[in-house]
Order: C-alpha cells, then sequence, then structure tokens
C-alpha cells in the first residue's frame, strides 16, 4: 500500500518572500557606479552603488514602481536616471527624472491612454528615446501603435521618429549620434518576420539594414564605438546565432557556432570585445568574442542563470546577475583577468537554510508524437520507500520563453511542502531552435497541450507520484494552458490553478491594445478568418468538461490579460450551477496588474497558493 506522508514546512512562506531582491541593474556612463532596483527596505526603491568602494546609497523614496515592467536609463554625465511608472500594476507608465544627488524627481510626461518606456538618452544629454503607443498627432483618433518617439531632458518637444503599423523596439543612439537604430517589421504577410533599422535624430532618412531572408527574426543589440557597425541576432540558420553587421554595406560577420543559441548584447567600451549570451539545455551564460580575430572566450561560471554582462572598469570586469537553482540571485562582478569573481550584492536567505533548496534535474520525455520535451524536474530530497507525492506542471508563461536554470522560489516552496515540480519547456518555447519555438503558432491549446499532457503520464509513470494528485498551474500563457488543459484533458488533473489566465481569446483580442493584438495574430492567425480555431481554442467554450477543482486569480488592472478573462469563466461555470467554494474559488487582487515584484503582492500571492494547495491535496 502507498504511504502517503504530509511535510513540515521548512521553508517559512513570508520570510522567502521579503528575502531582498533587485532587479535592473545598470551601469553609468562613465562605468564607477551601478544603478539598480532593490526591495531591501521593504518595498522598490532606486539605489545607486559606488562600483570601487561597493558602498551604496538609496536615491529614491516612495516614487518608483512597485511592478517591474519597465527599466530606466542614465542620463549620459551619469547626473539623472529617466524611469517610467504605472498606477496599480495597469502598465500605462508615464515618465519621470531623477537627480542621483539631489534625490529630487520631475514628472516628463502624464498620458493616461499611453504606455512609456525610457530607452536612452542621446550622446549630448538633449533627448531621450522613448518607446510608447502614444497617438500620433496625425490620427488622434486612432489607437497608437508602439513606435518610437524622442523627447527633450526636460519633457519638452515629444515628437514621434517613426511610424509603423506594426510594433516598434529599440531607439539606441550610436556614440557619434547620427543614428538611431531599432527593430521592426513590414512584411505585411509575415507576421514572424523582424529586421533591423536606422533613423536619422530628426526621423529622416529610415533604412534597413538588417534582413537576412522574408520571416527571419533579425535583431539588433549595441552599437560599437565606431558608429558604424551594430551587434546582431538572427535565426535564419534555425537557431538565433550572434555576428555584427556593417550599416554602411550591410555585410554581417557571425561569431557564434551554427546551432548553438546566442543572442548578441554589447561592447567593451573600447570595441574590443563583444559579448553575448548562450543558451543551452536551459543553462545561461555569456561568451565575449575578440571582435577582431572571433575568437570565443568562455567565462567560467558553475551551472545556472547568468544575465546582463555589463562592462566597467575600464573593460577589465564584467558586471551579472548570477543565481543557480538552488542558489538566490546575486550581483556579482567578474574578473576577465583572473576569471574570478567578487560579489556586489550578497543573496540573503534570513533563517533559511540553503541545504533545504533542491537541485533541478534537466529531463527530456516523450509526448504524443514521438518527440522529446526538456523540462526542469524538481523533487524532494528526502522521498520515503514507497511515499506517494502529489505534482504540479507548472506552465510558463509566453508562449515564447523558458524555464531556466536559476533559483525558482515556486518550485523549492512547492517541494519543500511535499511536492513533485515539473517545468516543461513545452513547444512554442524558446531556447531549443526555431522549428520548436514555432511548433505552436496557429496551434495553441493543440501540440503544445499534448505536451503538457505528457508532462503529467511522465510524472504519473514516476515512482514517488501520486497519479490521483496531480496540479497544472501556470501564469498568462500558463493560465490560458491551464484552463485548456482543465477542460480538454479533465481526467488528468486533481486540481488547476489560472494566474492572470486566458479563457476566451476574441474577448481578449477586443481589450487588447494594438502591440498585443499583433502578438495575438503572429500566434494564433486572424480573429475573424480563423475564428473556428480560436473558439477550439478558448476554454470558455468547454467549461462543463471541468472536473478538477480550480482556482482562478487575477490582478484587476492586468493590461496584457484582461481580468474579464477570468470573470467570464467564473460566471459561466455559475451559470452551469458550479458552487464557488466548493467547485471552484476565485480572487481577484484589486491593487494589482499582471503579478507583481512587491514583497506584500509576492506573499499574497504564495500564500493563496499554498493554502489553497494545502487543502485539494
Amino acid at each position: 500500500m502507498a504511504v502517503m506522508t504530509r511535510r513540515q514546512p521548512r521553508i517559512p512562506l513570508e520570510e522567502l518572500c521579503r528575502l531582498p531582491s533587485f532587479f535592473f541593474p545598470q551601469v553609468s556612463w562613465k562605468g564607477d557606479r551601478v544603478a539598480f532596483y532593490w526591495d531591501k527596505s521593504g518595498r522598490i526603491e532606486l539605489y545607486v552603488m559606488d562600483l570601487a568602494t561597493k558602498a551604496v546609497r538609496q536615491v529614491s523614496h516612495g516614487e518608483v514602481p512597485r511592478a517591474m515592467r519597465t527599466g530606466f536609463a542614465w542620463s549620459r554625465d551619469d547626473r539623472f536616471i529617466a524611469f517610467g511608472k504605472d498606477a496599480g500594476g495597469n502598465e500605462q507608465h508615464d515618465l519621470y527624472k531623477i537627480e542621483v544627488e539631489t534625490e529630487k524627481v520631475t514628472q516628463l510626461t502624464s498620458d493616461p491612454a499611453a504606455e512609456e518606456h525610457a530607452v536612452q538618452f542621446s550622446p549630448n544629454d538633449e533627448w531621450l528615446t522613448v518607446d510608447t503607443n502614444k497617438r500620433l498627432p496625425e490620427s488622434p483618433d486612432r489607437p497608437g501603435q508602439l513606435n518610437i518617439w524622442k523627447i527633450r531632458a526636460d519633457g519638452s518637444d515629444y515628437t514621434p521618429l517613426t511610424r509603423y503599423a506594426f510594433p516598434v523596439f529599440g531607439g539606441l543612439w550610436s556614440d557619434d549620434g547620427k543614428w538611431i537604430s531599432y527593430v521592426t517589421n513590414e512584411d505585411m504577410t509575415n507576421l514572424k518576420n523582424r529586421d533591423g533599422y536606422v533613423v536619422d535624430p530628426d526621423g529622416s532618412g529610415a533604412r534597413k539594414i538588417f534582413s537576412i531572408r522574408a520571416g527571419s527574426q533579425d535583431t539588433l543589440g549595441d552599437w560599437h564605438p565606431d558608429g558604424r557597425r551594430i551587434a546582431a541576432t538572427s535565426d535564419a540558420s534555425g537557431q538565433n546565432r550572434a555576428g555584427i553587421v556593417d550599416i554602411e554595406t550591410g555585410d554581417v560577420r557571425w561569431y557564434s557556432p551554427e546551432g548553438i543559441e546566442e543572442h548578441a548584447l554589447r561592447f567593451s567600451k573600447n570595441g574590443k570585445w563583444l559579448v553575448t549570451i548562450r543558451n543551452e539545455e536551459s543553462q545561461v551564460r555569456p561568451i565575449l568574442y575578440d571582435v577582431e580575430t572571433g575568437q570565443a572566450r568562455d567565462v567560467v561560471l558553475p551551472a545556472g542563470f547568468a544575465l546582463g554582462a555589463q562592462f566597467f572598469a575600464n573593460d577589465t570586469k564584467l558586471l551579472l546577475n548570477y543565481s543557480t537553482d538552488v542558489t538566490r540571485t546575486a550581483l556579482v562582478a567578474y574578473d576577465l583577468a583572473t576569471d574570478t569573481l567578487e560579489t556586489l550584492i550578497e543573496a540573503e536567505y534570513g533563517s533559511i537554510d540553503q541545504k533545504v533548496f533542491v537541485n533541478a534535474e534537466h529531463v527530456w520525455y516523450e509526448t504524443f508524437d514521438g518527440k522529446k520535451v526538456p523540462a526542469l524536474l524538481y523533487r524532494p530530497s528526502d522521498i520515503a520507500p514507497g511515499e506517494k507525492l502529489p505534482a504540479i506542471v507548472h506552465v510558463h508563461g509566453g508562449p515564447t520563453a523558458q524555464w531556466f536554470r536559476g533559483f525558482d522560489p515556486f518550485a523549492q516552496f512547492l517541494v519543500d511542502r511535499g511536492l513533485v515540480v515539473l517545468e516543461p519547456n513545452i513547444r512554442g518555447s524558446t531556447g531549443y531552435g526555431v522549428d520548436f519555438r514555432d511548433a505552436a503558432l496557429k496551434d495553441w491549446g493543440g501540440a503544445d497541450l499534448e505536451d503538457v499532457a505528457a508532462g503529467a503520464r511522465y510524472l504519473a509513470s514516476l515512482p514517488y507520484v501520486d497519479a490521483d494528485r496531480l496540479v497544472v498551474f501556470g501564469g498568462s500563457y500558463g493560465g490560458f494552458m491551464t484552463f485548456i488543459a482543465a477542460t480538454k484533458k479533465p481526467e488528468l488533473w486533481r486540481a488547476a490553478v489560472s494566474w492572470v489566465g486566458i479563457s476566451d481569446l476574441h474577448r481578449m483580442w477586443d481589450e487588447s491594445k494594438e502591440h498585443f493584438r499583433y502578438f495575438l495574430r503572429e500566434q494564433m492567425g486572424d480573429p475573424e478568418k480563423d475564428r473556428a480555431l480560436w473558439r477550439d481554442r478558448s476554454a470558455i467554450e468547454f467549461a462543463d468538461r471541468l472536473r478538477a477543482k480550480l482556482l482562478m486569480v487575477h490582478g484587476v488592472n492586468d493590461p496584457r490579460c484582461p481580468v474579464s478573462q477570468s470573470r467570464i469563466f467564473r460566471d459561466r461555470l455559475l451559470e452551469l450551477g458550479r458552487q464557488e467554494g466548493d467547485d471552484f474559488e476565485y480572487v481577484e487582487l484589486t491593487d494589482e496588474g499582471h503579478g507583481s515584484a512587491d514583497i506584500q503582492q509576492k506573499i499574497r500571492t504564495f500564500t493563496i497558493l499554498a493554502d489553497y494547495l494545502e487543502r485539494v491535496l
């Protein structure tokens, strides 16, 4: 007879959520300081660290956002930092700037109808480029598409630089101030396509400079100091590959070997090095290439998740965010002369013994068509003989995203409570090539759902998993998958948890911003031409099939997956005679949008999930 035991949690949930986290570290232009958001005080604030002395000073006092949905930009003289702030997670960011020395905050824009993202100050500090869906002056009655604008440092002369029908991303200035780079798509027939462009700072002379082939995603990174070359990434070979493009000739020099996933990031100040990010089997680390010789240099780190890769200290050091599956994210300086690490911001653990964290195992399981699905598997380290544990299939958002070998507090606290956690990189995920990433196009809730179901069956095949206590859980696209898995594969699940999920694709289309509509069309086709497909992949149509206990949680201010997506599913269940509190549970978060990094909001999230699973399992 199988043994079923209940574990005493060793990770205090609230303490785990209160452990300080930092976000978006950015080295100043002089290279002697780094700014970052940090919640060490109990809420997110802006801090600046002197990289020589490691002295840290808090610069903001309640003026910065709670949700981390936009970054910030240093002025070139390092006096100011421009940032965006929204209200209650609605992502309608207005722009502000803060003077680093005096801590004085000035509001630059006020447009409740637009989201605005600070990109980069011009070399002379006169202008700031902005990615925004602000309505164009010539068509004030039409919804805005994401385009690049510029605004003076005092908030005046807000001017559009691009006027594309499809979303535009970028806005980086060449060091000589002659050009601004960006990425967009002008191919009306192929929404997968991305190309690299430059435009004159007055908005004239826009031209395409990087396009490997029709349909490939050809994107741009940092400018080389010579003002003529740009770091570039293309997936035309079937895998993302890093190189450098010459904006005058269009010539591309490739650095990444074929068959390895790499993205080009930036150059060292002296132009000697190009740094890329390599992604292999959910491990991420920087690779340096000598720009002239093409010689690769590895950064010596244990397997994990290393992001950022910014040069400082006269190009002798790299600043990295670094974590592993059992160590929280730390800010580290990698010395290129000695291949050694210095920790600038330690990962804190409070009273939690690090030994309670478990390693992830990178596994492959077979799915319905014989293909193999990569996944991270977390399991308790002290499973007794004959013990049968509940298990969760945790589906990531996106779907063009993936699970990494970085620290995952969700997985760790669930395992600590005696659950087995599978994080599958189902088809549609990034990191495993173009064919795999594009395998869910016009097929959300199709083959990707079969991969999730195969993950459930893989878990059920493990000797320490109780096949009668399986849960599907996810947020955003993962919430879409939770709804569709619970209704189309009802026999698999004891419980389902949809976080900011999607239940009706047409209703979501009706409420989406223009750049979100573009993504929906790229992923799932046209709402009218493909109406039958969209209805077949909307879980609201199959609510009557639900057998699992269902928890729905949604932020009221969510602009990506509107709260109506959960409300209509709740209402449909009530129409079907299902009882709230018995058959399903429903929670709205009034001060939140599409998730949050705020400590209090994290505590609430983790508590809701832990309490629910405790009851239903």
